[in-house]
């Protein structure tokens, strides 16, 4: 049996009480969403683009699901921040499903910058949030069929025509219930012409008591000469699973850069599907995943240059241990239409356990002469020179092995623009390969003002 059935039958069985807790905006759309999901199924495990990952398995287990909209007691005030020095970020908190914005950050923001509950922003702004909801996100994706039928809430960030935003926004997302559970997170960041922002994303478990499905929808619109940096850090538990999709359309002279890192995680998958639509665009992906016991990270690319004269450049990194499996998949699209297009694609890969295993699958498609585009993968263990070498120089095996999975990280973390994140990222990846899996554990409270009613 698929296991989109039982969110088909909650669904019907409790669509009075999902359309009470959202706005009419949202709601707008989950006949189509509904229909479209009873025609498409959750990929399977070996399926194209799913040849390692199971996102019917994923979605099976019996969640429950907060419809009612309760105050579930996440525990606010000792929520982590991922502490990043010399940055002041306007901050908000995502508890499980329910958005809670830092005290007094509606007042901080500059004039024109919305960064709120994406139900609240529908009410708010009706005409603005229904230009672009499920625009970019296409609903015949099972999953983001899913999310768009069940979703009540989640992030609308809006950035005014000619706005550089001069702090960074920060969203933490938290998991933590007394039941295991599933979160529907949605995000929608709009970002008018010659606009600039950055954003960090931190998802932690609080609770690892209880099993945890975050099923995330990111649709990110990008104006002619809007730039974005948008950063992602996951430090979760073995019991939670990330399903993670992210659209992003890019107008003419944008510029997209995303990183994300995975640190600690159960069953993560993280999709990309990045169209070019503008002309002279630059976008750069950039990600790594630590991978240990029996994690399991899977990151997906599809990045479809559709205009001409752009530039893109994908850096993935995985370092896997014990029984840890990675994967990666990486499509580089240049249509007809896109003449003068360079893009560029690298996976590279350490296994430093004779169990842990990685799947890559890099590809090319294209479709116009007048290109410069490569791609490539390689899998091998750590350096047995360097690491002789450094043992002959009386540094431990276990110091060397760390030293030389930190270098081969560099240049990812390399990638980030934020300054102060730089440091931070760098220094829990130092903390990761010395096998501290509590990598938030000193980070403490400044979301202690953050209000407690999930409720908004």
């Amino acid at each position: 049996m698929n296991s989109k059935q039982q969110y088909i039958d909650l669904f019907r069985d409790n669509r009075t009480v999902i359309e009470a807790g959202s706005a009419p905006v949202l709601n707008s759309l989950r006949d189509e969403a509904a229909e479209s999901l009873r025609c498409h199924d959750l990929p399977l495990k070996g399926t194209e683009g799913y040849e390692r990952t199971d996102v019917n398995g994923m979605f099976a287990p019996d969640y429950g699901l907060n419809i009612m909209r309760l105050n579930l007691p996440a525990d606010i005030a000792e929520a982590w921040k991922c502490d990043v020095p010399n940055i002041s970020t306007l901050f908000a908190v995502v508890a499980n499903d329910s958005f809670i914005p830092s005290s007094g950050l509606e007042t901080r923001l500059p004039e024109g910058v919305i960064f709120t509950s994406l139900r609240q922003a529908a009410l708010s702004w009706p005409d603005l949030v229904g230009k672009y909801y499920g625009t970019v996100a296409p609903v015949d994706n099972a999953a983001v069929a899913l999310n768009t039928m069940l979703v009540q809430d989640g992030v609308f960030i809006y950035i005014p025509r000619g706005h550089r935003l001069p702090r960074p926004l920060q969203l933490v997302n938290i998991f933590s219930a007394p039941a295991s559970m599933m979160a529907l997170r949605r995000v929608l960041i709009v970002m008018e012409e010659d606009s600039e922002a950055q954003i960090l994303v931190c998802d932690h478990t609080q609770d690892t008591a209880n099993s945890y499905l975050s099923s995330e929808v990111v649709e990110i619109h990008l104006s002619p000469k809007a730039r974005l940096d948008y950063y992602c850090i996951e430090e979760s538990s073995e019991a939670t699973t990330r399903h993670s999709q992210m659209f992003v359309n890019q107008g003419d002279e944008s510029s997209f850069l995303t990183n994300i890192s995975t640190l600690t995680c159960g069953n993560t998958r993280n999709s990309f599907t990045i169209n070019v639509n503008g002309q002279r665009c630059e976008t750069r992906l950039a990600g790594m995943a630590i991978a240990t016991g029996r994690m399991h990270i899977d990151n997906s690319v599809q990045l479809r240059h559709l205009a001409p004269k752009c530039y893109s450049n994908q850096l993935f990194k995985y370092v896997a241990d014990d029984n840890a499996t990675g994967a990666f998949q990486g499509l580089i699209y240049v249509s007809p239409e896109a003449p003068f297009t360079d893009a560029y694609q690298t996976c590279r890969s350490v296994l430093a356990s004779p169990d842990a295993r990685m799947h890559a699958k890099p590809q090319l498609e294209i479709y116009n002469d007048e290109v410069k585009c490569s791609h490539g993968s390689t899998t091998g263990q750590l350096d047995a020179k360097a690491l002789f070498y450094m043992r002959t120089r009386g540094i431990p095996e276990n110091q060397a092995r760390t030293m030389l999975m930190q270098a081969f990280m560099a240049d990812v973390i390399d990638t980030v623009k934020m300054e102060g994140l730089h440091d931070r990222l760098r220094h829990l990846v130092e903390k990761r390969f010395a096998g501290d899996n509590s990598l938030c554990g000193e980070c403490r409270a400044n979301c202690r003002d953050a209000s407690s009613n999930t409720n908004e």
